[in-house]
């Protein structure tokens, strides 16, 4: 009986997920800036982002995004996304620091959005980790910042709850 409440309520918590709105960052507490920010589209920011925070402010992260080759096919999409900075962890117990980004890209035939997750993770107060990547056929990229337990993947809860931070968009 505890595992189909458990299911039913993550099939509800992502089904939340998929229809909130990503305007929906502005009733977060945290402040934010970067493009999102200053009120200019984030297809034209690509520059520095942050400081965001994990909830309780037990984590940060900031840094720079950088876009080339806007492709406005069907699917508009940059060529490469450049994605680069540091994720602190702020707390001395045994939590760590979550930066996962959510990368929405075009695929091959240019019919499609799929999206992937990636982690980066910091588990020593006081030094950051640095972080750079890069993503081919780039359409939007989503920030989420979490304080929690070290472990090969983010939770579920990291995941699910609360609202991602829109870096990037091409339009």
């Amino acid at each position: 009986m505890k595992t189909s409440r458990l299911l039913a309520g993550l099939a509800l918590a992502t089904a939340i997920v998929s229809i909130a709105p990503a305007t929906a960052q502005a009733a977060t507490a945290q402040p934010q800036t970067g493009p999102a920010a200053t009120g200019t589209t984030a297809s034209q920011g690509a520059g520095p982002w942050g400081t965001y925070y994990a909830p309780g402010r037990r984590a940060k992260t900031k840094g720079s995004l950088t876009v080339s080759g806007e492709d406005h096919a069907v699917i508009p999409a940059a060529e490469t996304g450049r994605i680069s900075g540091k994720v602190y962890d702020l707390t001395r117990g045994p939590s760590c620091g979550w930066a996962v980004f959510r990368l929405t890209y075009r695929t091959p035939d240019g019919k499609n959005l799929p999206f992937k997750h990636r982690s980066i993770v910091d588990c020593s107060y006081g030094t950051p980790k640095s972080f750079t990547f890069t993503q081919h056929d780039l359409y939007q990229v989503e920030l989420k910042v979490c304080s929690e337990a070290k472990a090969s993947k983010p939770s579920l809860n990291c995941l699910y709850a609360g609202t991602w931070k829109v870096l990037y968009i091409s339009k």
